[in-house]
């Protein structure tokens, strides 16, 4: 019955529509898990011991481990924050929040990196560096995809490549892809492809169609990867990047509009999003509809930008929140946001003195000028 209900709606119902009518449905299945204040909890806590920051969270227990992520990274190890003292001075308070506040920031949990098509492979692997173009070019002729309907290799691609390597990545955290939904995706939504190596399966691309106003996206959905690739950190760096940019090929070929590289945390210096960046990857909400709520401290907030910079939706419009510490010189600023020039941004906030960063500012603007769209950028005075 559910099989043919949804190739009723195929029938009847665009693709855009779909797109937003799935939109709307994970909006509301969100809003429904956060409204369940009865699983909420009131923590206080700090990352680290030294840290000036007091974190106050406030939101549904299994999902402190998020909002530890938005706030330290993925550096952060279970059991590394410590208790805040009680009482005393609540001005460097951060509060981190699932119900949205007047005044807070709307940060993302995940974004997509997605890569602008209609234009030649050249023109795209153009920002690349020329490393990682010497590395495709000369790697490239080695590897063949092949898409593959068979049970028996959707089987061992699951069993042997999805699990593993999202169990070796995330450990007890992976969210692993339901078998049923692998094959279902393979045999028809999606499309499974195992990527070989001189005629050896080393690798797997799991990815589907999305449409959203009018445009057609190829999105990747996983990548899998066998243990002899993914424990060995160099053959994974050739292999990783080989599958991403054959997928890239393939989306290309096909006529999509856009390459969504797959989703990532939503923190301006992950190094994932560097790494998807680095492939001519835009940030994109692309329906990642989920949030926490950060109102910034009271005082100190261009240091706890400069420690933590931020993304957050203004609308459907992504922003970037920097700080720019008194003290800090120009040269600190660009080293320290160097890889933090992204695509598909609408606004960048920069909260510090009005007179800091002012060379860095100019050399900011002169990086974005290239972009088809670049951001405003606005000063916030603060300390």
């Amino acid at each position: 019955m559910k099989q043919h209900l949804a190739a009723i709606a195929r029938k009847f119902i665009s693709p855009s529509m779909r797109y937003e009518l799935r939109n709307v449905s994970n909006v509301l299945r969100d809003g429904l898990g956060r409204a369940c204040f009865w699983r909420w909890e009131v923590a206080r806590f700090k990352l680290q011991q030294e840290s000036p920051y007091e974190i106050l969270y406030i939101g549904r227990k299994q999902q402190r481990e998020m909002a530890k992520l938005l706030i330290g990274g993925k550096g952060q190890q279970p059991g590394t924050e410590a208790e805040a003292e009680a009482g005393g001075s609540t001005v460097n308070r951060v509060v981190v929040s699932e119900l949205p506040t007047p005044g807070t920031l709307s940060v993302p949990h995940y974004l997509s990196a997605v890569v602008p098509l209609g234009r030649s492979l050249d023109d795209i692997t153009a920002r690349y560096d020329s490393e990682l173009r010497r590395s495709i070019r000369k790697n490239r002729p080695l590897y063949e995809m092949r898409q593959t309907l068979s049970d028996d290799e959707i089987a061992m691609a699951d069993r042997d490549l999805l699990r593993p390597y999202a169990t070796a990545r995330q450990g007890i955290h992976a969210a692993q892809f339901p078998t049923e939904d692998v094959f279902r995706l393979a045999k028809g939504v999606g499309r499974l492809d195992l990527i070989t190596l001189n005629g050896e399966v080393v690798a797997c691309h799991l990815g589907c169609e999305i449409t959203r106003a009018g445009k057609r996206y190829w999105s990747t959905l996983r990548f899998g990867y066998c243990e002899a690739v993914f424990s060995d950190a160099k053959k994974l760096r050739e292999v990783n990047s080989i599958t991403t940019f054959m997928a890239l090929e393939w989306a290309l070929a096909n006529g999509y509009d856009y390459y969504d590289i797959g989703l990532c945390l939503a923190r301006p210096d992950d190094g994932l999003l560097k790494w998807k960046r680095r492939r001519g990857g835009d940030v994109d909400s692309l329906g990642n509809h989920a949030y926490m709520f950060i109102r910034l401290p009271r005082a100190g907030v261009a240091q706890f930008l400069w420690d933590t910079p931020l993304f957050a939706v203004e609308g459907n419009k992504l922003t970037l929140h920097l700080g720019l510490p008194e003290g800090s010189s120009d040269e600190e600023l660009a080293t320290r946001y160097h890889e933090m020039v992204f695509g598909g941004l609408h606004k960048i906030y920069l909260y510090g003195a009005k007179s800091s960063g002012e060379l860095f500012l100019e050399n900011l603007r002169e990086r974005y000028a290239s972009l088809k769209s670049p951001p405003t950028m606005e000063r916030v005075l603060s300390s």
